[in-house]
């Protein structure tokens, strides 16, 4: 069950490498798909997920748009999709959401600025070199801010990938053939207890996204830690009733089958007349 987790860089033909990985494979490929997912989930555009993502959203359209909540959404999707299986997944954060799990090998495919400008021009039709450099630009302060928000690191870092692959020097064969060959290699072959890493952080993320979709508990603040079907609650609510609820919401996520609640209740909690506080 081939799991790859790939970088998106706008012009790196990084969609290329995957597309012809997936055919030769007998993979899915998957990128815009995430996005509808989260798009259906938080009730918004589609187009407005992808402009998000891009940097492209107005002050007040950004200050309307529940980023956290994405955030949430998109770490269950990509750890959903990668525990069915037999996917290459390009951006979203897999190559840092994935990094944990050994057999999931973490891809970044790059190019020279100039060429990635060349791609852009030729790919939209434009001809105004300026404006093509901007574009790539834009694109890169926005993933380097989103993945230093969420993940704490520095985009381009040469230790969060397994292999960099630079498509100024290599063509997408070549590319593929790197990356079907680092397959085979001991350190990536699925084990019992790397099925069980990936499948625990499956199930955090799911109980994670399940108590920020529901009204009572998406201000709930807890550690979650998963141990096959069972779970442990660590941190601090406000009150019984929270504590409840957020046992309620996380016992209503199929694969749980227990819970290990060592929650603590808020010194004072009688001062707060509710669950909702930052």
């Amino acid at each position: 069950m081939p799991v790859i987790a790939m970088t998106h860089e706008m012009g790196s033909l990084a969609r290329d490498v995957a597309i012809e990985l997936a055919s030769r494979m007998g993979l899915r490929s998957l990128q815009h798909e995430v996005g509808d997912q989260i798009a259906e989930r938080l009730h918004v555009p589609k187009s407005l997920i992808r402009r998000l993502r891009e940097g492209k959203v107005g002050f007040l359209e950004k200050l309307r748009t529940d980023e956290s909540a994405e955030a949430v959404f998109a770490a269950e999707e990509v750890l959903t999709i990668a525990s069915e299986g037999n996917v290459v997944i390009r951006g979203w954060g897999a190559t840092c959401l994935l990094r944990p799990v050994p057999h999931i090998p973490c891809i970044r495919i790059t190019r020279s600025v100039e060429n990635r400008v060349r791609w852009l021009m030729e790919h939209v039709e434009l001809d105004d070199t300026e404006a093509a450099l901007h574009e790539i630009h834009r694109s890169d302060s926005a993933h380097a801010a989103r993945m230093h928000e969420r993940f704490g690191v520095t985009w381009g870092d040469p230790a969060l990938y397994d292999l960099t692959l630079n498509t100024d020097r290599l063509t997408i064969e070549s590319c593929v053939e790197q990356i079907q060959q680092l397959l085979t290699r001991p350190e990536f072959q699925e084990t019992a207890a790397s099925r069980a890493k990936l499948a625990n952080m499956t199930l955090e993320a799911q109980v994670r996204a399940s108590l920020r979709d529901n009204p009572a508990t998406r201000d709930v603040r807890v550690t979650i830690e998963a141990d096959g079907g069972r779970i442990i609650l660590r941190g601090i609510v406000v009150s019984q009733a929270e504590r409840e609820g957020t046992e309620r919401v996380v016992r209503g996520v199929s694969q749980v089958v227990e819970i290990d609640d060592q929650l603590k209740l808020m010194a004072g909690s009688k001062m707060f007349p509710s669950s909702k506080y930052s």
